[in-house]
């Protein structure tokens, strides 16, 4: 006995808006990597049959912030660069999340140098940290569960819209 027959013996699904949404979200996730340096290549590795990234709904990288809703950020950030990944973090949509890939993207790594920010929770918000130098795919892949553990555990009415004014829109 399958679902179709089931439902239709018994004619409904109860359940919440609030777990709906969230199924939703956790299983439509839209990465946008911020490829910055070596953790890259790895990233881009995940996407390949092999890790095959499609099995969590992530297969779909955007490359605009506006339509991706995870930012992975993979290598060494300067303090030059950390204004730019900021702004382009600025302009994802709520809600958003961030992973931090790899050792140099979450402490600075091996450089200790005066230009390299020692991990980008000094300007971003970070959900999840990945370990590695780079990381492996399943690494990356762990994280990603760890994101949609997070959305499933939130509710829709988390993330109210925001007055047009507050975004930045005039009203006409």
């Amino acid at each position: 006995m399958g679902l179709e027959a089931k439902l239709t013996s018994d004619g409904f699904i109860t359940t919440t808006i609030d777990a709906v949404i969230a199924w939703a979200r956790k299983n439509s996730v839209w990465p946008m990597p911020m490829g910055i340096s070596c953790c890259a290549i790895e990233m881009m590795a995940v996407a390949d049959p092999k890790y095959d990234l499609a099995r969590f709904g992530s297969e779909v990288m955007r490359f605009s912030p506006r339509q991706s809703d995870l930012m992975i950020v993979a290598g060494t950030v300067t303090y030059k660069m950390s204004k730019v990944v900021r702004k382009i973090y600025d302009q994802m949509p709520d809600p958003k999340w961030v992973i931090a890939m790899g050792a140099c993207t979450s402490t600075g790594g091996m450089y200790r140098t005066y230009s390299v920010v020692q991990g980008i929770d000094q300007f971003l918000p970070v959900d999840v940290y990945t370990a590695g130098c780079p990381p492996r795919p399943e690494n990356l892949i762990n994280a990603l569960m760890e994101i949609q553990d997070i959305i499933s555990k939130t509710r829709g009415r988390d993330f109210q819209d925001k007055p047009l004014l507050e975004m930045g829109f005039s009203k006409q």
